[in-house]
């Protein structure tokens, strides 16, 4: 199994009636500036340990598992809203570094949060890198009735437990499901994310831990002109990096293209994009080497 080099602590911070599970590596120091990392969809916090275990210098790293999913709970809710990420971040940030800027590193839905995040609050930002988080296919007011109706429809095939994840018999079963949807991922690393993506159940069994209400249709239209608003008070250095394989048009088949993302990405006042060779949307398992150095290149 994958040898960890740095060693994290779990703690846990009250967040909105919420006990928010954080990942910690390092101590913090008056003269470095904390490296906050946030993941993605379907993911967790410890996912970033290649990563950290791939930085050069010894760093203050924060990293929360966000409501729903690794060890910080739903809250009893059965849909998630996206602002409620922003306001996560902004209490999170509020218990370990008042008054202190962050170095804000998202990764694909992550990578969203940040950017809105960026746009609301760029005094708390001192460097920022989006990984993929390339925003959604615009919509259009007249898409507002379908998008509802198919929200409320799966609200009720969740209650139908339709939507529930199922099961798997044993931790490498986990392991393969990774491999399968990663081809790129080593099967060390694989056995080590397993053990952290999934809790084992009481039976034995081993479930993913992410809440299904995720899986939920987002009912809020996607609306560019508010999202591009974000991007022009982004007044701190971005940097966007993006992987070789396009995820995009694996994902929506010319409904949103990386020419789009890149034509969004032109109001930001400023952005470098970097591009990461031989890696998938994945890239912090699959070039995790490549992307520490770049992210110790843009913060130093």
């Amino acid at each position: 199994m994958y040898q960890v080099k740095r060693i994290s602590r779990s703690e846990f911070v009250p967040i909105r009636n919420l006990q928010y599970h954080v990942q910690v590596w390092g101590e913090p120091s008056p003269d470095t500036t904390p490296l906050v990392l946030v993941h993605g969809w379907m993911d967790v916090a410890a996912s970033y340990q290649f990563v950290v275990d791939a930085l050069g210098h010894d760093h203050y790293v924060i990293a929360p598992d966000w409501r729903g999913y690794g060890k910080t709970a739903a809250g009893g809710v059965d849909n998630f809203w996206f602002p409620d990420y922003l306001a996560d971040l902004d209490f999170l940030l509020d218990h370990y570094v008042p008054g202190q800027q962050v170095n804000l590193v998202g990764h694909s839905m992550g990578g969203n949060v940040v950017m809105w995040y960026g746009g609301v609050r760029p005094e708390r930002i001192r460097r920022l890198v989006n990984l993929e988080g390339f925003g959604m296919p615009a919509t259009t007011p007249d898409m507002a009735p379908a998008r509802l109706g198919k929200w409320m429809d799966e609200l009720k095939k969740l209650h139908g437990g339709e939507m529930d994840l199922r099961p798997y018999d044993m931790v490498s079963g986990v392991a393969r499901r990774l491999m399968k949807t990663n081809p790129r991922l080593s099967q060390d690393k694989a056995e080590w994310l397993a053990r952290h993506w999934a809790a084992e159940n009481q039976d034995g069994t081993w479930t993913i831990q992410g809440d299904p209400a995720h899986k939920l249709t987002n009912a809020s239209l996607y609306r560019v002109e508010e999202v591009l608003e974000l991007y022009k008070r982004l007044s701190m250095p971005v940097l966007a990096v993006e992987a070789s394989d396009n995820s995009l048009d694996m994902w929506w088949r010319g409904k949103f293209t990386l020419a789009e993302y890149h034509e969004r990405l032109k109001v930001v006042p400023h952005v470098e994009v970097a591009r990461i060779e031989d890696a998938g949307h994945m890239m912090h398992h699959d070039q995790p080497e490549v992307l520490a150095a770049l992210i110790e290149r843009f913060i130093a």
